[in-house]
């Protein structure tokens, strides 16, 4: 189980490192928020590594400082929407599960000022969370699908209830089962 774990990506590190040398002397304010929610994003990684489950209100807390950071990266291009009933707040998940299916996102799909990539995340009224984006898949970036069999690894240890992959021409849709 321990290896079906998830870090953050080192090319995130080196990506949100050049970002930050770039708003370092555009616009200092800008820099220091960049620098509290990186610090934050890899404080939650420290913290809850080795935790089978979180607190989905936790990871929510975690996924806005993840993305405000690709957000700066890509110029707003990326457009994230959450969405998640407060009832359901206090449901667990696996840690870093939204930052592996964000991560998986624009990995794969093309996020530029012709073709901004919204990514929206939510709940149903089955207790899945779902994460959904626009399909507008790169050239030539081949999946190898590591990220969603590792997130449905986990999640086959925690619960019965399958993570859910769909997609069709102009979507991408995971739904992971709230805990």
């Amino acid at each position: 189980f321990e290896t079906l774990r998830t870090q953050v990506n080192p090319h995130f590190l080196f990506n949100s490192l050049n970002t930050l040398s770039s708003l370092v002397y555009e616009d200092r304010e800008k820099a220091a928020g960049f620098i509290r929610d990186l610090s934050d994003v890899y404080r939650y990684v420290l913290e809850n590594r080795s935790r089978e489950t979180i607190v989905l209100k936790e990871e929510i807390r975690f996924i806005k400082s993840f993305v405000y950071l690709y957000q700066l990266r890509f110029d707003n291009k990326l457009n994230v929407e959450i969405n998640i009933a407060d009832t359901l707040l206090e449901k667990l998940v696996a840690p870093m599960t939204l930052q592996l299916l964000v991560e998986n996102a624009v990995k794969h799909n093309i996020v530029s000022t012709l073709k901004p990539l919204s990514i929206s995340i939510t709940t149903d009224v089955n207790d899945y969370l779902i994460v959904e984006n626009n399909l507008q898949k790169k050239t030539g970036v081949v999946s190898s699908e590591i990220g969603l069999k590792n997130i449905s690894s986990r999640y086959a240890f925690l619960t019965r209830k399958p993570v859910e992959v769909i997609e069709t021409e102009s979507e991408f849709i995971v739904k992971v089962p709230l805990l």
